[in-house]
């Protein structure tokens, strides 16, 4: 397992943004299909985890990078 999240580590490292952008499209259309497939009582359970796994992920992310943008447009 320690070797695979190394490798898993290592690509990582050498993705560009827009390899980024695919794995972040491929893993919504799995999430909206999953969303599809569960029933009628199990979507509004379902939207719900999801809002909370967003903004569990989401604002963490831009409070680490929001620094890293004002310092490149403090550059230019």
């Amino acid at each position: 397992m320690r070797k695979l999240l190394s490798a898993a580590d290592d690509y990582i490292a050498r993705m560009t943004w827009r390899d980024l952008g695919l794995v972040k499209l491929c893993l919504c259309s799995m999430g909206v299909l999953l969303g599809l497939a569960a029933s009628k009582k199990a979507r509004k359970w379902a939207a719900l985890g999801a809002v909370v796994v967003f903004l569990a992920t989401y604002i963490p992310l831009m409070l680490d990078f929001l620094p890293h943008l004002g310092r490149a447009l403090k550059e230019d």
